[in-house]
């Protein structure tokens, strides 16, 4: 399943949720076996192949010559198997030559097959990115105030750059191995694994994280990816992605914060650079992460403060920064407010400036 730009990443629904369509656009994707390793009842086969040599070997110098004792017998056929070639403990017949033989021979074939087994095993582990996973897992860990981004096709690639660009801490969640494979080769921490899983979730850290974003090509599981990172943490801020009009709804209803439609804000972006260029051009400047004098920022009223609690609007002009509005609820703004009004620790700000400065401020927001 991907969407029409190009290959996106599509996860499935686990369980009976799914869809008889989902199923079998599932089950179409190629599989990738996971390489042979060595499990413990290999380790159990071979110790019982071992201590059955030793067993048949004991047995045998014990029927070929009845004088031999168990101890003698047993010592005569470790020694052999291990060709440490001390001498014979009692003189041997000539059935008891050839049998020695033959165990020399099976002691040979045991040390080799050893061999083998330990560098298949280190080969596998060289191989197979084991370490590379548990170094992966450690890093996650690690993290805190992360974001989680689900799925890795175009759109998702862009904005894990563009978090990235804007000093954040990405970890990418996708079940295809080509899209993990590009997210790695970005440098960027990547778990294999199915998003709607609530599994998957905490090992992209989701208990720590501070925001997911999902932009998988389908609705449905977009909303599932909602429904389990909401169980998993209430006050995550989660951005997604929706692919139809009509979903935007139910992606809010899910818990989506804000909801997105490529294919709607592509129209808007060309609607208004055909009518307002200039300003379009000025946005993009501000908001991007070039090497610019200026830029937009959003910044929180941290109480304690001294560079913004308790300060006025017009003080912060004075240090360069202009308060462009004041955020007072869901999506809605005091544009322009006057120069003698005070900032209230909680409130959030949509401030422009120099970098410097601005940088300075989030700083401030940082240590609060």
């Amino acid at each position: 399943m991907g969407d029409s730009d190009g290959p996106e990443h599509s996860e499935a629904i686990a369980g009976d949720a799914m869809s008889p369509l989902v199923r079998a656009q599932r089950s179409a994707r190629p599989t990738f076996a996971a390489p042979a390793t060595i499990t413990a009842t290999h380790v159990r086969i071979w110790l019982g192949v071992v201590l059955g040599a030793i067993v048949i070997g004991t047995t045998g110098y014990m029927v070929l010559d009845p004088r031999w004792r168990l101890l003698d017998a047993l010592y005569m056929t470790v020694i052999t198997l291990t060709t440490v070639g001390f001498r014979e403990v009692n003189d041997l017949s000539d059935a008891g030559r050839i049998w020695t033989m033959v165990l020399s021979l099976a002691g040979v074939g045991l040390i080799f097959g050893s061999v083998g087994i330990v560098a298949e095993y280190l080969v596998v582990e060289a191989t197979s990115g084991r370490r590379e996973a548990k170094r992966m897992a450690d890093a996650v860990k690690k993290l805190s105030g992360h974001y989680i981004l689900c799925g890795f096709g175009r759109v998702g690639q862009t904005v894990a750059l563009e978090l990235v660009h804007a000093g954040l801490k990405v970890v990418v969640i996708d079940v295809m191995a080509e899209s993990l494979g590009r997210a790695r080769r970005e440098g960027f921490l990547e778990v294999e694994g199915d998003a709607t899983e609530e599994a998957t979730l905490r090992a992209a850290g989701i208990a720590k994280a501070k925001g997911l974003i999902t932009t998988i090509d389908s609705d449905a599981h977009n909303v599932y990816v909602i429904l389990s990172a909401r169980s998993l943490n209430p006050n995550l801020f989660v951005v997604a992605r929706a692919n139809t009009a009509d979903s935007e709804g139910r992606l809010m209803q899910a818990g989506a914060s804000r909801v997105v439609s490529p294919y709607t804000m592509a129209g808007h972006r060309l609607a208004e650079l055909a009518v307002r260029p200039r300003v379009v051009d000025f946005i993009d400047a501000a908001l991007s992460h070039g090497e610019l004098a200026f830029s937009m920022e959003e910044v929180e009223v941290v109480a304690g403060n001294p560079g913004t609690d308790g300060a006025t609007v017009g003080s912060l002009r004075e240090t360069g920064v202009f308060i462009l509005a004041i955020v007072t609820g869901e999506k809605s703004y005091e544009a322009n407010p006057s120069a003698n009004r005070v900032l209230r620790a909680g409130e959030t700000l949509v401030v422009s400036g120099s970098v410097s400065r601005l940088k300075e401020l989030r700083a401030f927001e940082a240590k609060g």
